[in-house]
């Protein structure tokens, strides 16, 4: 079954000024749906490919061709990002669980804040920062290009809490070669209400 691109759940312009309409535009409809079709030309040359979720693609993504890596992982990426974001004021707060865990392992809301941002403009060119839960508790983590920490071939592997995409294609028309403002302002667009949701999956 071929996979498809989902829709955004709120309108192009919904998360300025943090993201600007034109870069939800081209991010959405030219970059998540490139990957999408380079996906399903890559399962479509492999019978044994066929049925597997995304998922169960990522997990054993080692054995698999590299068009599968790279746009199985553009895809898993973004589906998900589109989720993690909200326009201002409609993204709620982390929840009482994910607050406490915050506080626990990673020293405070402002802290992880400023540590996830530093992972972000810290990831050498392309990539995502992202917060995970392993072995209980709450990490903050970077891949390269569009690997996540589903893959077999992550450094570090868990269950995604919270993501941020730091390719260019993300924030240059509006930012230029500044990601750490679009990671300050990326916060004011997170929607905490998707993240107290996956971390209460990934802690069940």
């Amino acid at each position: 079954m071929a996979f498809t691109l989902p829709p955004l759940p709120y309108a192009y312009d919904a998360l300025e000024p943090a993201i600007d309409s034109e870069t939800m535009t081209f991010h959405h409809d030219k970059h998540h749906q490139a990957y999408v079709d380079k996906l399903n030309e890559a399962v479509a040359a492999d019978a044994s490919l066929a049925d597997h979720s995304i998922e169960d693609l990522l997990k054993g993504v080692s054995k698999l061709p590299k068009a599968v890596r790279n746009n199985g992982g553009g895809h898993w990426n973004h589906s998900l990002f589109w989720e993690l974001l909200a326009p201002v004021g409609q993204g709620g707060e982390p929840s009482a669980e994910l607050a406490a865990a915050i506080d626990r392992d990673l020293g405070g809301l402002e802290k992880f804040k400023t540590d996830f941002n530093a992972a972000g403009a810290g990831q050498f060119g392309s990539g995502w920062a992202w917060l995970i839960v392993q072995d209980g508790k709450l990490k903050i983590t970077s891949t390269p290009n569009q690997d996540n920490p589903l893959m077999d071939v992550a450094d570090e592997k868990g269950a995604v809490v919270l993501g941020a995409d730091v390719w260019e294609h993300a924030y240059y028309l509006k930012y230029q070669n500044r990601r750490p403002d679009y990671l300050k302002a990326f916060w004011t667009v997170v929607n905490w209400n998707k993240a107290n949701e996956l971390y209460a999956a990934a802690t069940a």
